[in-house]
C-alpha cells in the first residue's frame, strides 16, 4: 500500500482529495507529495509523525539555530538537492542525517560514500520539508548571493553599472541599508547600488564578519580568484570567483581603503569602516604584488567584540598574579613577545583596560589604533610623514604620562627611548618579536641596549601563542594513559619537586571529542603563555650578559613554566586538544 493510500485509510485525507494531491504534486511542486499534502490541509507535524511510523524511522525537527556550520561542510550542496537530505548533527562518531523521501534507494548509497569519506557512521531521520528548506537556505546564503551577482554581471556586460568605480567619502557605511551597498556620495547611489562587483564585496565582508573570521584573503591563482577566510587561525576557501571579476573586486577594496588604483607594483596599506548589522566593523587592508596580480588581505576588527578583560584571557593564577603586580608598578618595562597573529594586541588592550585610567595618564602609540579604550589617549603613528614610534615617544614624554603603551619596539632608537622612559618614572608596555620570553633579554642587547639599563627597567617578560580552544560540550574525562604519563614526566623532569605538587596533575585527563553542536571539537582560540618576573638574582645575571640557557636554568629553579607546559596543563584540563600541545 502506498503512503498516500495509507493516509486515506487512516482518514488523514479523503479519497476525493487524492486526485488533487497528485495533480498539485505534478503541476506545482515538482512531484513532491509532501508539499501537496500540506497544501490540501494536512498538518506538517502530523504528517511527520505518520511518516515516521509508516517507514519505521525516527523523526527529527530543527531548532531556531539551524545546523552547525562545521556539520554543514560535510555535505556538498548538489548532494543535498539531488537526494533531498541534510546533515543534522554528529554524536559520538555518528552523523545524523535528515531525509524527505526514504523510498529513494540511491540516498543510502550516497550516505555510505559521504560517511566513509569522513570516517563516520550515519543514522537516518525523517524530517519536515520546512526544515530541509531552512538548512539549504542556510547553506546557500553566501555562495548563492555571490552567484546571483555574477549572473547579473554576465547579463549586464562589461559596461554594467558599477564598472565606473566611484570614490567613497563617508567614514562608516551601512552595507545593509537600501540604496547604499558600500557606496559613499549620495549622487553616486544610483550608479553603484546594483553594481554586481560591489555586491560581491559587500556579501564577502558581511559573511566573513558574521562567520567570526579574523582575516579575508583575496588572491589570483592564474586560473581563478580564491577567497579564503581565516577562522580560529585556520584558512578555509570560502569562495572561488572567475578571473573576469578579479580587477573589479581589487579596485573596489582599494577605493574603500583610499588606496591608489594605478599603483600595482608596490605594496599599499589602508583601511575603512562599515556598518554590519548595526555595528561598526573596521577593516585593515594590505595589498601585495604577486605573480598573477595583487594579493589583498583584510584584517577584520570587530568593534562589538571590543576589548577583553584580563580575566577572560585564561591566565593561570600564577601568571595572572604576575601581570596584576606589574601593572601596579609606578615604573618599569613590561614586554610581550610573539609572532604576528599570536594575540599580542589583545593582551595589550586587556592590560590597558585593567589600569586605573582615571588616576593615571595613560597614552598609547599604535599602528594602527584597532580598538578605542575610554580614558586612554591613543595616537596612530604615521611613518610616511616621519611620525614614528620613536618620534611619538619623544612627544609623549612632554604629555606628563604615567603609563605609555608602545605598539612595537622595532628599532634601536625606539628601544632606547622606551628604556629611558621606564628609567625616569613611567610604566612602559610594549611588544617585541622573539621566540620565547627568555629571548627578550638577548634581543634587547642585540638592539644596542646595555645590560646595566635592562636589569633595573625590565619588570615582566611575556611570550604567547594561540591554540585551538576545546568546545565545552565536546570534552569527557578519561583515565590518563601511559603515553601521556610518560610525556608529562619527561616534560617536567627538570622542574623542582616543590613546584610539581602545585601543577594540579591527577590520574584523570579531559579529552576533546566531538559533539552535536561542535563536530570538530574546537571553536575559537585561547592564548598559551610563558612569563617571568625580574628578581634581584635575575638582575645580577642580566648584568653578566648571560646566555638563554643560563637564564632558563635560573628561572626553572624558581618554578617557571614554559609555553609548551602551559599548553600541556591546559590540555589536561580540557581547555585545548592534546594535539595542540605538539605545536609548541
Amino acid at each position: 500500500m502506498s503512503l498516500i493510500q495509507e493516509l486515506v485509510t487512516r482518514g488523514v485525507v479523503s479519497q476525493g482529495q487524492v486526485a488533487d494531491v497528485v495533480r498539485l504534486a505534478d503541476e506545482k511542486y515538482n512531484g513532491d507529495i509532501d508539499e501537496a499534502l500540506v497544501a490540501v490541509g494536512v498538518n506538517e507535524d502530523q504528517l511527520l509523525a505518520f511518516k515516521s511510523e509508516y517507514f519505521s524511522l525516527p523523526s527529527a525537527t530543527l531548532g531556531k539555530e539551524g545546523v552547525d556550520g562545521e556539520v554543514l561542510k560535510l555535505f556538498p550542496r548538489e548532494t543535498m538537492s539531488q537526494y533531498k537530505m541534510i546533515p543534522l548533527s554528529i554524536e559520538n562518531g555518528i552523523m545524523n542525517v535528515g531525509i524527505l523521501n526514504p523510498e529513494n534507494t540511491e540516498t543510502t548509497d550516497a550516505l555510505q560514500f559521504i560517511s566513509s569519506k569522513n570516517g563516520l557512521g550515519f543514522k537516518i531521520f525523517i524530517i519536515r520539508k520546512k526544515d530541509y528548506d531552512k538548512v539549504t537556505q542556510q547553506y546557500q546564503g553566501f555562495s548563492s548571493e555571490v552567484t546571483k551577482a555574477l549572473d547579473d554581471l554576465d547579463s549586464e556586460g562589461p559596461n554594467a553599472p558599477g564598472s565606473e568605480f566611484k570614490d567613497s567619502t563617508s567614514d562608516i557605511v551601512d552595507i545593509n541599508a537600501p540604496n547604499q551597498v558600500l557606496s559613499g556620495k549620495k549622487e553616486d547611489a544610483k550608479i553603484v547600488e546594483d553594481a554586481p562587483v560591489i555586491k560581491i564585496v559587500a556579501v564577502m565582508l558581511r559573511h566573513a564578519t558574521e562567520g567570526n573570521a579574523s582575516d579575508i584573503h583575496i588572491e589570483n591563482t592564474g586560473a581563478e580568484v580564491k577567497v579564503r577566510f581565516r577562522v580560529d587561525g585556520i584558512l578555509h576557501t570560502s569562495l572561488k570567483l572567475p578571473l573576469n571579476v578579479y580587477s573589479g573586486v581589487v579596485a573596489r577594496v582599494k577605493i574603500l581603503s583610499k588606496l591608489r588604483l594605478d599603483e600595482k607594483r608596490r605594496p599599499q596599506d589602508g583601511g575603512f569602516s562599515v556598518k554590519i548589522n548595526n555595528r561598526k566593523v573596521d577593516f585593515r587592508v594590505s595589498t601585495f604584488p604577486a605573480y598573477y596580480g595583487e594579493k589583498v588581505v583584510l584584517r577584520i576588527l570587530d568593534q562589538e567584540k571590543g576589548v577583553r578583560s584580563l580575566e577572560d584571557l585564561n591566565f593561570s593564577s600564577e601568571h595572572f598574579s604576575m601581570i596584576k603586580k606589574a601593572l601596579d608598578l609606578p615604573y618599569g618595562l613590561v614586554i610581550i613577545s610573539g609572532p604576528t597573529g599570536s594575540g599580542k594586541s589583545t593582551t595589550l588592550y586587556a592590560m590597558l583596560n585593567a589600569l586605573d585610567r582615571e588616576g593615571r595618564n595613560v597614552v598609547s602609540l599604535e599602528e594602527p589604533v584597532e580598538y578605542q579604550i575610554e580614558g586612554v589617549t591613543q595616537s596612530q603613528v604615521r611613518p610616511e610623514i616621519g611620525y614614528t614610534f620613536a618620534a611619538g615617544l619623544r612627544s609623549i614624554l612632554r604629555q606628563d604620562p604615567d603609563v605609555i603603551m608602545v605598539g612595537e619596539i622595532r628599532d634601536a632608537e625606539t628601544a632606547q627611548l622606551a628604556i629611558q622612559a621606564a628609567l625616569t618614572g613611567h610604566l612602559v608596555i610594549s611588544t617585541l618579536h622573539t621566540n620565547n620570553s627568555i629571548g627578550i633579554v638577548p634581543r634587547l642587547v642585540d638592539m644596542g641596549i646595555d645590560p646595566y639599563l635592562i636589569a633595573p627597567t625590565l619588570r615582566l617578560a611575556i611570550a604567547q601563542r594561540l591554540a585551538q580552544r576545546s568546545c565545552e560540550d565536546a570534552t569527557r574525562e578519561v583515565a590518563m594513559d601511559e603515553s601521556i604519563r610518560t610525556m608529562i614526566m619527561n616534560q617536567f623532569k627538570d622542574l623542582p619537586d616543590q613546584f610539581k605538587s602545585s601543577l594540579g596533575i591527577t590520574s584523570k585527563v579531559v579529552q576533546t571529542t566531538s559533539s552535536p553542536t561542535c563536530p570538530s571539537g574546537t571553536r575559537g582560540r585561547i592564548a598559551i603563555f610563558e612569563m617571568f618576573e625580574i628578581t634581584k638574582e635575575i638582575e645580577r645575571m642580566i648584568l653578566e650578559t648571560p646566555t638563554e640557557q643560563d637564564l632558563y636554568k635560573a628561572l626553572r629553579a624558581k618554578g617557571m613554566i614554559t609555553m609548551k607546559e602551559d599548553a600541556l596543563l591546559k590540555s589536561l584540563k580540557g581547555e585545548i586538544p592534546l594535539k595542540e600541545v605538539y605545536k609548541f
